[in-house]
């Protein structure tokens, strides 16, 4: 039986791609999306793909009042959260990709997962790349004492940082916290150049025309350094897989998990 989705974001950019990935599943099944600015029509008809039947509506409560196995939320920050609760109480699954939730947005939602035994999947980033990155940073965290992140994002990317980011920061954290020589407080000039502290790392968000996603992780032994790197270029194919895998593998958890590695064998 194929596994019910409900995609908001669904012609976005990122979504629209997904929305293709999940129409050439066989065991996936696209039955609605969310679109405020095509709301009552056919998916296909905007994205001018014939297998895409589902019907888009003006927000998450409509496209949720046909049941679904899985919601997957791509839309933007500040109608993330709700979307995910709603899906929550409609008794679906959800898998997150829209960035910018806070920590305390992720608790609410934790809770509301739990009581209603529902899992919830949120992803900074759901390419492999990006993931692995992550993996291999936990690794060398534990063996090398001094680390701090640089990020790349486009000009237009408002969140800083990015959940991608955001994510990394808080896994590296429970590591443990990084060893800091010059405290931003103790650096002579502007503070700010130092950085933001995000979980006990610090962190540099670049936004500049060119970017789409990048992120170093640099991290610093005596006579020896190791940079970590993550890019993603301007098409939204490198999410496809791991979001794919994400709804597959959701309804065996409960709660919120961040980190796509929570559903792979690393």
């Amino acid at each position: 039986m194929s596994i019910k989705v409900c995609l908001a974001g669904a012609t976005g950019w990122a979504g629209s791609e997904l929305a293709r990935g999940i129409a050439a599943a066989p065991d996936l099944a696209l039955l609605a999306g969310v679109s405020r600015s095509h709301a009552g029509k056919a998916l296909g008809d905007v994205l001018g793909d014939a297998r895409l039947t589902a019907r888009l509506y003006a927000s998450a409560a409509e496209a949720l009042a046909e049941p679904c196995d899985v919601f997957v939320e791509y839309t933007k920050p500040a109608s993330a959260k709700a979307n995910i609760l709603a899906a929550l109480q409609r008794g679906a699954h959800v898998v997150v990709g829209t960035s910018g939730l806070t920590d305390a947005d992720y608790a609410e939602i934790d809770a509301v997962a739990r009581a209603r035994r529902r899992g919830v999947l949120a992803c900074g980033n759901f390419a492999l790349t990006a993931v692995l990155l992550q993996k291999f940073a936990e690794i060398a965290a534990k063996y090398i004492p001094h680390w701090e992140i640089v990020e790349f994002g486009g000009a237009t990317k408002a969140d800083v940082p990015s959940g991608t980011v955001r994510e990394l920061a808080q896994r590296l954290s429970r590591v443990r916290t990084p060893q800091v020589t010059i405290a931003p407080d103790a650096a002579i000039g502007p503070r700010e150049t130092r950085g933001a502290n995000l979980a006990g790392t610090q962190v540099h968000a670049v936004r500049l025309p060119g970017h789409v996603l990048g992120v170093d992780v640099h991290f610093g032994m005596p006579d020896q350094t190791l940079t970590l790197r993550h890019q993603a270029g301007g098409s939204a194919r490198p999410y496809v897989d791991g979001a794919l895998i994400a709804i597959r593998k959701v309804a065996g958890l409960v709660g919120v998990q961040r980190g796509l590695d929570r559903v792979l064998d690393l």
